[in-house]
C-alpha cells in the first residue's frame, strides 16, 4: 500500500513528506515546512489534487531528464517528482501519484 512518510530534515529541521509507491519507490516529495501541521496540510492537498490531471506540470531538466510538479488550485507547487530518463516513465509516475495518493496512509519516518 502506498504511504506518505512525514519526517524532519536539513539544518532547519523542516518537516517534509514523501509519497512512496507499493514497491517503496519515492514518487513525490515536498518542499520544507516550518510546522508539522503545515506539512500535514500539504499531504491533504496532494490527496485532493492528485486526482486532477490538470494539476500536473511536466518539465524537462537542462540535462534532458523529465520530471513533474503537482500544483494546488492556486498554482503553488505541493510536490515534485524524481527525474526520469524517459517521458513515458514520467507519465507513469504521474499516473502512479494520481492512483496512489488519494488513499495513501500517513506515517512518521526518520530522514
Amino acid at each position: 500500500m502506498a504511504k506518505f512518510e512525514v519526517y524532519q530534515s536539513g539544518k532547519k529541521m523542516e518537516y517534509r513528506f514523501r509519497l512512496k509507491a507499493d514497491n517503496g519507490q519515492i514518487i513525490l516529495s515536498s518542499e520544507g515546512y516550518t510546522t508539522k501541521a503545515a506539512c500535514l496540510n500539504g499531504v491533504e492537498s496532494v490527496k485532493k489534487n492528485a486526482a486532477d490531471p490538470k494539476r500536473f506540470n511536466k518539465t524537462t531538466t537542462p540535462s534532458g531528464l523529465f520530471r513533474f510538479n503537482l500544483t494546488a488550485a492556486n498554482s503553488q507547487v505541493i510536490g515534485t517528482s524524481q527525474n526520469y530518463k524517459s517521458e513515458s516513465g514520467c507519465d507513469n509516475g504521474m499516473a502512479s501519484v494520481g492512483k496512489n495518493a488519494p488513499m495513501a496512509s500517513v506515517v512518521e519516518a526518520d530522514e
